[in-house]
């Protein structure tokens, strides 16, 4: 596509639908957009050419300053963003352009579904402990909350909440702690996830979700961050399934972002890699099945435990 064939496919996807600008940007407004797709891999390429074509010019915290303490870097493009997956388990579900590997993805994957990173957590009572404040998995399987003795298996509890009472409206996981994310250099991007069952038009039962982040890296992070859940999901799914003995299925996922950003330095690197391949390729062209990632995938895990080993040594030795 040429820039004004991108301009009228943008046009094309508002006209459908699949792009909504809810509030456009004005002066001191940031915008309210909305992108929607079957699969995962075409809400996320929905919702990056709604943010470019709709996004607000805004500066952040992170802009690089020269010595006189002008701006180097661009402003990001930026709004609140709801990107609906209508079918989170349809393929295509890979996009090509997501910055980073399928080796990158299944790691990724690992960290959310099976907590691989949970012990590279500091030690809140040791001030030369540099490694990381949480983990996703660890605030959403671990809870800790000061005065609790045990922490808080927020998944299991809400399984247990759908498997009861499917009608419930409070099955919810939480990652933010005031009392820590208010004065840490990194806080919780993710803020929460939230379930509900509902029948469909066969009377069989879907798990809704919606996620919400109060702060998203739409272009380097968003694709990742969202592949992983989905996993997750389907896993609650499959437990809550065991535990009422009928068949549950995924319904649509709602992925909500307060700040929903490419930031200005990585602008460059979206105009050149992502929108020459819309531009350029077929949809097919520029996504993948997990049939095709698979294998990909299971050749990865034992390169991604040994670097976990590696890194558990450097860890140890520091310490020493």
């Amino acid at each position: 596509m040429k820039d004004e064939k991108l301009q009228a496919y943008i046009d094309e996807l508002t006209q459908i639908g699949k792009i909504k600008v809810i509030t456009p940007a004005s002066k001191g407004n940031i915008p309210v957009l909305a992108a929607s797709g079957l699969s995962l891999a075409e809400a996320w390429e929905n919702s990056l050419l709604a943010l470019y074509a709709n996004g607000g010019s805004i500066r952040t915290q992170y802009d690089k300053k020269d010595s006189k303490g002008e701006f180097i870097d661009p402003p990001s493009l930026d709004c609140s963003m709801t990107m609906v997956i209508e079918a989170p388990l349809s393929e295509p579900m890979i996009h090509r352009c997501f910055p980073g590997g399928l080796d990158a993805l299944e790691e990724y994957r690992q960290e959310i579904c099976d907590g691989i990173k949970d012990h590279w957590i500091r030690d809140k009572n040791n001030p030369d402990d540099k490694r990381w404040e949480y983990t996703y998995h660890e605030r959403l399987f671990a809870y800790k909350v000061p005065g609790v003795k045990e922490p808080i298996n927020q998944i299991e509890k809400l399984i247990v909440m759908l498997a009861t009472s499917p009608e419930t409206r409070r099955a919810q996981a939480i990652t933010w702690q005031p009392w820590e994310d208010l004065g840490i250099g990194d806080p919780a991007c993710l803020q929460s996830l939230w379930f509900r069952m509902q029948r469909d038009e066969m009377q069989v039962m879907r798990l809704n979700t919606n996620m919400r982040f109060r702060s998203r890296d739409s272009y380097d992070a968003a694709f990742m961050n969202t592949f992983a859940f989905i996993q997750l999901i389907d896993r609650i799914r499959s437990k809550v399934e065991s535990r009422i003995n009928e068949t549950v299925l995924l319904g649509r996922f709602v992925d909500e972002s307060d700040s929903y950003h490419i930031y200005g330095s990585r602008l460059d690197d979206f105009r050149n890699r992502f929108l020459k391949r819309v531009r350029e390729k077929s949809f097919e062209d520029r996504t993948w099945t997990m049939n095709y990632a698979r294998p990909i995938f299971e050749e990865a895990k034992p390169v991604i435990a040994e670097k976990i080993r590696k890194q558990d040594s450097q860890n140890l030795q520091h310490k020493k």
